[in-house]
């Protein structure tokens, strides 16, 4: 990940005047945002914002974002439950490991067990336990996912069940209907992704498709209640991410989603996709949200550049296949060394895991597969993915930002989706 240099002008931070989604204006010359008809379901402002010479590239933000179900501070990581349940956990374990908010798949909902049947049973919070806010995706990338099975045209995608090779049918229509139905704060328009590395005119067809399909989310969208955020693609391509920037965020999302990347990309093409989005949107007062990015040092150079909010698998997803994540690196306890160790993971962590066992307890407990293991192992990844996105909002919110980077950074470690796990001696 390129670590931009930053060049401080002062101790404290560059405190803006609150910015209110829905109320500020645009700058001169970038997109508009059309006013709004009726009063939002949310309302987000920007606290604090980091201080740094012009050019460093610092553009890092605490934001405080006010939903029905309770307060989300920025940024933040949203830990994901696909099937209406963040794998091995239950909604304690969630609040105990600092979760604010999460994200549900409305594609997986909607096979199974169905919009309607959750609807019938009083909607998703009630469904799942979860009393907090929820945020759903729309079920695009799920759907595009499946390869050869499925067709997209200019009005959806149709495709097999993975579950039981069904055929299935979802439209923008039929995809803010379902989110509708299952009621989480906020929803997501219906949108066609692509890799990035895909190549350029159908990265360019996928984004054309997208801004048709984020106007008939807007135009279907009809829950007072609810959220919705519109998605901007144009995969690494400079131009692309500019014509889909201003078209998103000239319609009045309530959000904005930054879609098609962490994929194959590399960080120094993420983060220039990121360099053409972010000050395209200037003083935009919505929350912008990076789509499927997770491991910490990504997690961080992305907040540097101006996220708010963040979703993925990754954490749980390595938990279960026992890795560990430590300051600075992360530890394999499937390594025989570990089945002797009686210290705990991480001697400071406050989850379950650490706070009870030893690294030898889990280590045993992966090699006989006990369900115990991948609850141990979940909480403690999102607790440390957690802690670390309260430790960035602390220093930005204390003005120490800049200066923390250092630190930060090297708590991050190299954790990344792409790397071999890192164990620290």
């Amino acid at each position: 990940m390129r670590e931009p240099t930053q060049r401080l002008r002062a101790r404290e931070p560059a405190i803006a005047e609150p910015a209110v989604a829905g109320e500020a204006e645009p700058a001169a010359g970038r997109p508009s945002m059309p006013p709004r008809s009726e009063p939002r379901p949310m309302r987000f402002t920007v606290e604090a914002t980091a201080a740094a010479a012009p050019g460093s590239g610092m553009r890092a933000r605490l934001g405080r974002l006010e939903l029905p179900h309770g307060v989300v501070e920025t940024p933040q990581f949203m830990p994901v439950g696909t099937n209406a349940t963040v794998k091995a956990l239950d909604p304690d374990d969630l609040v105990d490991v600092g979760a604010s908010i999460v994200l549900a798949n409305t594609y997986h909902l909607f096979l199974r067990p169905g919009h309607e049947r959750i609807e019938r049973l009083g909607g998703l919070h009630r469904f799942m336990g979860w009393d907090r806010p929820i945020l759903t995706d729309s079920g695009g990338y799920q759907v595009v996912s499946l390869a050869d099975a499925r067709v997209i045209d200019a009005d959806g995608a149709t495709f097999r069940s993975h579950i039981d090779g069904a055929t299935h049918r979802l439209t923008p229509e039929i995809a803010i209907r379902a989110q509708e139905a299952l009621g989480p704060d906020i929803a997501v328009a219906f949108d066609h992704p692509v890799y990035p590395s895909s190549p350029r005119a159908e990265v360019e067809d996928a984004m054309v498709r997208t801004h048709a399909w984020a106007e008939k989310s807007l135009a279907a969208h009809s829950r007072p209640d609810q959220a919705l955020f519109g998605i901007v693609q144009g995969g690494v391509d400079p131009e692309l991410r500019e014509q889909s920037t201003r078209f998103i965020a000239a319609l009045p999302f309530d959000g904005i989603c930054i879609g098609g990347l962490a994929g194959d990309e590399t960080p120094v093409q993420r983060a220039v996709a990121l360099d053409v989005v972010v000050p395209l949107l200037g003083d935009d007062p919505r929350p912008r949200y990076l789509m499927g990015l997770g491991s910490p040092v990504d997690l961080l150079e992305a907040v540097v550049q101006g996220i708010d909010l963040f979703d993925s698998v990754l954490p749980a997803r390595v938990a279960r296949n026992g890795q560990l994540w430590i300051p600075g690196g992360r530890l394999n306890l499937r390594n025989a060394a570990f089945l002797d160790d009686p210290r705990p993971v991480q001697e400071d962590c406050p989850c379950l895991l650490c706070t009870r066992f030893s690294r030898a307890y889990l280590a045993h407990l992966l090699r006989a597969r006990e369900l115990l293991a991948y609850r141990l192992a979940t909480c403690h990844n999102l607790t440390f993915t957690l802690d670390f996105m309260a430790r960035i909002r602390a220093a930005l919110r204390s003005g120490a930002f800049p200066e923390s980077l250092a630190e930060l950074r090297a708590r991050a470690g190299r954790i990344s989706r792409d790397e071999d796990a890192v164990e620290p001696a």
